[in-house]
């Protein structure tokens, strides 16, 4: 049987890591077995639907490299991909199962229903309409008494199924209520629906978080309702974000960034993204961390998914992101820098090629591009003490003297190239006996007003160009006179 996995968001907002990651492990599955990963938009849940949700989730799947292989936008042979485009399809399935005595019809008002939960009998719904006489329920049909169409489920006994990833797991039924398949309004519940959508798509394994264990039987006793193949369930572990206090608890807003785009827009790449979260819950057979997609679809197994909750922690994601920028060809890193530099130079021409190799080996995330290049578009205020510095063992005695030599030394220079400045300051530092870093120190923040630049003196000179960095140089001097 060929392997089929569905991702079926609801579109109900932003793209959630967790949510990502369920549709990621559902693709690995399917394309690690030559199988094929389908999307499907559960979309009946009105109240909770928000416009635009759905074009969230394209982009998302889009841009995170998640090509799905039948879907809404592609077509396929199981449609329509779109559940409330499927609606008329689930009430025949839940009258079937009337006609043979394993669901019924349910009257209980909405009044009488409170009253039940409120006083709490027998911990839900009394079964009150479970055996009701035909004649009764004829009349109420007659009457136009709303209903729901509920589950017989099993009172005795227990019900196990069995996990790819937390094995053996069961059940007693007396916990089991009986659940309502169709609502009032003649929509199916989700879980009824999710049922019916995956047996008619010919899914064979069905992902989803571990905080839907619990539900998991009563999915297998539709399904055993029905006589269908049970497909294989693979539960992932939660993820978990860090507290102030050094605690753990479910991944929220308050940790960070959750949502694909918000970390997209705090500096993270795609691929990074989907790397970290690949591993967040599955662990490889070797060491190996940082995969392509490509990589991953061979790699990915079932049995290296964990039971335990993983962690979401975001220095290791910036790590992975630095990784990624690295490993960028200098074009590369330009075309993902670009939004960056024009914040900082408008559509200015810039020497972008030389700003990669200052960067690159620098940057974490992206939008760090623009507090780190700012000095180049204007000298920052700042005060002369910044002249002073141990480590080069510069003060404000020997700054003036040797950012003089060193701005007539620049000043004589035939051409302006990275290699003339290095040669013309290191040369200095030769001649005069000073450290090298004697010389570049008070260069460096006369040209850039800032301690923390990327680059030095010499690659700072070498972009500003030949003007102004001497006017920089003498605005230096004249704060050091």
């Amino acid at each position: 049987m060929d392997v089929r996995t569905r991702y079926a968001p609801s579109p109900t907002g932003f793209m959630h890591v967790g949510n990502l990651r369920t549709a990621l492990y559902e693709y690995l599955i399917a394309k690690s077995q030559g199988g094929k990963f389908i999307l499907r938009i559960e979309d009946t849940d009105q109240e909770r639907y928000v416009e635009g949700a759905v074009d969230v989730i394209y982009n998302t799947l889009k841009t995170a490299g998640i090509t799905h292989d039948e879907g809404p936008d592609v077509g396929g042979d199981f449609g329509p991909y779109v559940q409330s485009e499927r609606k008329n399809m689930y009430l025949p399935y839940a009258e079937q199962l009337i006609k043979e005595g394993k669901a019924y019809r349910c009257f209980c008002s909405k009044e009488r229903l409170e009253k039940i939960q409120s006083e709490n009998i027998g911990g839900g719904y009394d079964r009150h309409c479970r055996e009701l006489p035909q004649e009764e329920i004829d009349r109420l049909l007659k009457e136009g008494v709303p209903y729901v169409i509920r589950q017989k489920m099993p009172v005795e006994g227990s019900t196990t199924f069995k996990d790819a990833v937390f094995g053996e797991i069961t059940v007693e039924n007396s916990e089991l209520q009986d659940q309502i398949l169709i609502k009032t309004d003649g929509y199916p519940t989700y879980n009824f629906a999710n049922v019916i959508d995956d047996h008619t798509m010919g899914i064979t394994h069905v992902v989803r978080g571990s905080e839907y264990l619990s539900s998991t039987p009563k999915y297998n006793l539709l399904y055993e309702a029905f006589g269908w193949e049970i497909p294989t369930y693979i539960h992932l572990p939660l993820i978990m974000g860090k507290n102030e206090d050094g605690t753990v608890s479910k991944l929220s807003k308050r940790h960070g960034a959750t949502g694909f785009e918000d970390l997209i827009k705090e500096g993270y790449l795609p691929q990074a993204i989907i790397n970290y979260i690949a591993l967040l819950g599955w662990c490889p057979k070797d060491n190996q961390e940082i995969f392509t997609l490509k990589e991953l679809e061979k790699a990915f197994s079932v049995d290296g998914i964990s039971k335990s909750p993983a962690v979401f922690d975001y220095d290791k994601l910036s790590w992975f992101n630095g990784e990624y920028i690295k490993a960028m060809t200098a074009e590369e890193f330009t075309e993902a820098a670009m939004p960056y530099y024009r914040q900082v130079f408008g559509d200015k021409q810039m020497p972008y090629e030389k700003f990669a190799e200052i960067l690159q080996k620098r940057v974490v995330k992206l939008t760090e591009i623009p507090q780190m290049l700012d000095f180049f578009a204007e000298l920052p205020q700042y005060e002369k003490e910044l002249f002073v510095n141990k480590k080069s063992k510069t003060n404000l005695e020997n700054s003036p003297v040797v950012l003089k030599e060193a701005y007539d030394r620049l000043n004589a220079l035939t051409e302006w190239t990275h290699d003339s400045i290095h040669d013309c300051l290191i040369n200095m530092a030769v001649e005069k006996e000073l450290k090298n870093g004697t010389v570049m120190w008070p260069v460096r923040i006369a040209a850039a007003g800032k301690t923390v630049t990327p680059g030095g003196a010499v690659e700072i000179l070498d972009i500003l160009g030949r003007e102004e960095s001497l006017r920089r140089l003498e605005i230096g001097l004249e704060k050091l006179s």
